[in-house]
């Protein structure tokens, strides 16, 4: 059996007891570590879970997909996920190549932050598409999330942001090389995201026609179902020179009108 187990989003304990139960019986268990990360490290896990993790960096993840399904169709393997298991894409892929490999394949579900989004006070279901917004580099700066941002805007949803990650990203001097050199670790903050979307406003036509502007209310959350999380609700301008402390953050676009609820929920969060 191929098992793809989510851990929830706080510390080592927030594995269901299912889950629990089958990282201990299984005879191979990977850790994917690229594309989110828990408040407590490795060590911590294998710790509680009283066994060796494999780290699944980005490299055995996407290109080694064959050597995490290796012999599972005769032994137990698994995969833990930071979240739910269904929070990427790339697992979802590793569940199609393991049914096309003919192994039967269980998952354990777990809290994502696409539910947990919930603690800052808004409705869930007044939420529009989720977006991604990348960091940007020299010559690369998208902004097509600001369409959806806006597009959201419009049918009175909020809006989900979730921030770009770096782990084990190979710098631009190794890909010359051809020498597999990374660069430190990087998480994009509520205010490094607030301080792009400004400058999309702004190169825009100048910002004041737009129906998302710099005086737009936002929230910032921050280390969201561990002891350490913290929100912070205020304009668009504002979140810009927050400080929410080490990842992970995310930032939501509050939508034009809210619940009376919302409002009530989302004032002891303000600046």
């Amino acid at each position: 059996m191929f098992y793809v187990i989510g851990l929830g989003l706080g510390d080592c304990k927030d594995i269901t007891v299912r889950g629990l139960e089958i990282v201990k019986k299984c005879d191979r268990v990977y850790l994917e570590a690229y594309t989110s990360v828990l408040t407590c490290g490795t060590e911590a896990l294998e710790e509680f879970y009283g066994r060796k993790l494999i780290v699944a960096d980005r490299d055995l993840v996407e290109q080694g997909a064959d050597d995490i399904l290796e012999g599972a169709k005769h032994s137990d393997i698994a995969l833990l996920v930071v979240g739910d298991p269904f929070g990427a894409t790339t697992h979802t892929d590793l569940v199609l190549r393991a049914e096309q490999k003919g192994i039967p394949v269980q998952v354990v579900h777990n809290a994502s932050i696409l539910n947990a989004i919930g603690c800052c006070g808004l409705q869930l279901y007044s939420f529009g598409e989720t977006v991604s917004i990348p960091y940007w580099m020299d010559g690369w700066e998208p902004d097509s999330f600001y369409d959806k941002i806006v597009n959201n805007f419009k049918n009175q949803m909020h809006t989900l942001c979730l921030l770009d990650i770096k782990v084990k990203e190979p710098s631009l001097e190794s890909l010359v090389k051809k020498k597999k050199e990374y660069m430190p670790p990087k998480f994009m903050t509520v205010s490094e995201a607030a301080r792009q979307l400004l400058q999309i406003i702004k190169r825009r036509t100048g910002g004041d026609t737009l129906d998302v502007t710099e005086s737009n209310l936002c929230i910032g959350v921050a280390r969201v179902g561990s002891e350490t999380q913290k929100i912070t609700a205020c304009s668009l301008k504002e979140m810009a020179e927050v400080d929410l402390g080490g990842p992970l953050h995310s930032l939501i676009i509050v939508g034009p009108h809210l619940h009376p609820l919302e409002e009530e929920y989302i004032e002891k969060f303000k600046l």
